[in-house]
């Protein structure tokens, strides 16, 4: 195992975790942000995920050889080409399926839909909201470690490309867990340092993911496909619903639109700048 690249899509991931203590500042400012500016940011946030799915993951994860998508020596090259494909199509799916089981049997609570999983009145509400957060991390950390690969240059580059689309997301998403725990009646110190450690599981799913496409190279595809599904299914299922349903959701959708198109942006002209370094 490349413990080097394990170590740098660690690294990477974490930095993109603490983006999230950025975003939770301005729960130390005495100006209120609105809850339609919260959902706009969040909407950017869902954007800029979708788009990291797609560019950061998918299109590389489709590309990648017959060899690398472990397909056998003697199938024809278009059976090989379909083999690669069905991987993805596989992992997507896994990947969405995985976020699902755990999404009902984990105890957690978002601030609209309530109450989620099995019911735990032991544990704390604050828990609870951990929980949820934790479980909409974990793939984004995943996404960073698988896209780090072997730890070729392309691939360093492609995980670099995903741990900075992961960390403008978390910028947001840390406003936006910072702000309503406010309102619930934490403290501003207590809702900074929530939102903080609630980034600090993506390294967690890094690790994993960079050591599992570490030990076996042909889980590449599948874990970058894995990744994707996992994203979708938490933006779909979980950060779209809870911004939706509200007065201001056409000026949410421009805001998804706004993410994806300045992600898409950034994947495509921000590597080729990378390129010249690594």
């Amino acid at each position: 195992m490349n413990w080097i690249v394990v170590l740098y899509g660690s690294l990477a991931s974490l930095g993109a975790g603490l983006a999230t203590s950025f975003g939770a500042i301005p729960v130390f400012s005495k100006k209120e942000i609105s809850e339609k500016t919260l959902d706009i940011l969040l909407g950017f946030a869902a954007g800029v995920m979708l788009a990291a799915s797609a560019f950061s993951l998918l299109v590389p994860a489709l590309s990648l050889s017959a060899e690398d998508g472990g397909a056998p020596a003697s199938l024809s090259p278009s059976l090989q080409n379909l083999w690669v494909v069905m991987i993805v199509v596989i992992g997507i799916v896994v990947g969405a399926l995985f976020i699902d089981l755990i999404d009902r049997w984990a105890p957690h609570k978002h601030f609209v839909q309530g109450h989620e999983g099995k019911i735990s009145k032991r544990l704390a509400a604050t828990w609870l909201f951990i929980i949820a957060i934790t479980i909409h991390n974990f793939p984004e950390g995943l996404s960073v470690g698988v896209s780090f690969g072997t730890g070729d240059s392309e691939q360093i580059t492609s995980g670099l490309i995903v741990a900075i689309a992961i960390g403008l997301q978390n910028i947001p998403e840390g406003t936006g867990v910072a702000m309503p725990l406010l309102r619930e009646g934490y403290s501003r110190r207590k809702a900074f340092w929530i939102a903080t450690c609630t980034g600090l599981v993506e390294p967690i799913g890094a690790f994993i993911g960079a050591a599992i496409v570490n030990i076996a190279k042909f889980f590449l595809g599948f874990g970058m496909a894995f990744a994707a599904g996992a994203m979708i299914f938490v933006v779909t299922d979980e950060i779209i619903p809870e911004m939706y349903g509200k007065k201001h959701s056409r000026q949410v959708t421009f805001g998804i639109i706004a993410g994806f198109v300045i992600m898409m942006f950034l994947d495509n002209y921000i590597e080729p700048v990378l390129r010249l370094f690594i």
